[in-house]
């Protein structure tokens, strides 16, 4: 995807290694130049995540701006980070998941391997845009357990795919595709996030934050205030100003039975004509 010179899309973005971890395994990346934005979470403890995590952010970021597709510099990652554990940089078996934001105009494009989510909050409501790939995912799908029970799973925090996991030879890209709105703001976050602060809570201190820095700032209290048991990593994003307004959505259930309605009043019109008629024709 190309930049547009003409603006610059205004965001904000904070990472905290929270209230548990001494150290911090999360990385993010904000280029407006560029139109990218990216979290990494990274998996293998010190000299292990870190070190994934930087390489994610070097090598998806340099990948992107020689011209290489989103998708292709996240695979290059997973193989560099395997690469690099081979020669003893960090260690054999380190990873990290990654969302991504890439912007073309009023066009986005989210792409992610692993747990760390995508929103889109519109002003009204908020719609998760990224699908985990994780374990309670997968139950989640396959009817075993609910979305609740997956908050106090105890394997919640089990990824099936991750940047760097030496049995994957290649990596599934998600990706999701869109067109942003008048108000539409995205949300790239890691789990530090997701798991201390549930859905519901998340759209309210969106409804209620003046600003992207507000936003970032009121989410990252509440996850700290709530735990902050993992490392924290948050970037929100604002569409561009001139995008076009959402059209309203026709409530089509109200619509069909007004029709409905006014059908049954035109044939009760008839009817009364009819009888009418009917009656003249007698005397």
């Amino acid at each position: 995807m190309s930049s547009n010179d003409n603006y610059k899309l205004s965001y904000a973005a904070e990472t905290d290694a929270g209230v548990v971890r001494d150290r911090n395994e999360d990385i993010f990346f904000a280029d407006a130049d560029l139109n990218l934005w990216f979290v990494a979470d990274g998996m293998g403890g010190h000299q292990g995540g870190e070190v994934a995590s930087e390489i994610a952010r070097a090598t998806i970021s340099e990948s992107v701006r020689s011209g290489e597709s989103l998708s292709d510099a996240i695979q290059k990652t997973h193989q560099e980070i395997i690469a690099s554990g081979e020669r003893d940089v960090g260690f054999p078996g380190m990873g990290c998941t990654v969302v991504a934001l890439q912007v073309d105009g009023h066009n986005y494009a989210v792409e992610w391997v692993g747990d760390s989510r995508a929103y889109l909050w519109n002003g009204n409501h908020l719609k998760r845009i990224s699908r985990d790939h994780s374990f309670v995912q997968q139950l989640i799908d396959q009817g075993q357990i609910s979305k609740k029970e997956a908050c106090s799973h105890p394997k919640k925090n089990l990824v099936t795919q991750a940047l760097g996991v030496v049995d994957l030879e290649t990596v599934v890209v998600d990706r999701v595709e869109g067109q942003f709105h008048r108000d539409d703001r995205i949300l790239l976050c890691s789990d530090g996030l997701t798991d201390e602060v549930p859905d519901d809570q998340i759209e309210n201190i969106l409804r209620e934050s003046t600003t992207e820095q507000d936003a970032v700032n009121n989410l990252l209290e509440a996850a700290l205030n709530h735990g902050g048991s993992d490392n924290i990593t948050i970037i929100y994003v604002s569409a561009p100003d001139d995008a076009d307004i959402a059209e309203p959505v026709t409530d089509t259930k109200v619509a069909a039975s007004k029709s409905s309605f006014q059908d049954m009043a035109f044939y009760m019109a008839l009817g009364a004509i009819a009888a009418i008629t009917v009656i003249f024709m007698l005397l």
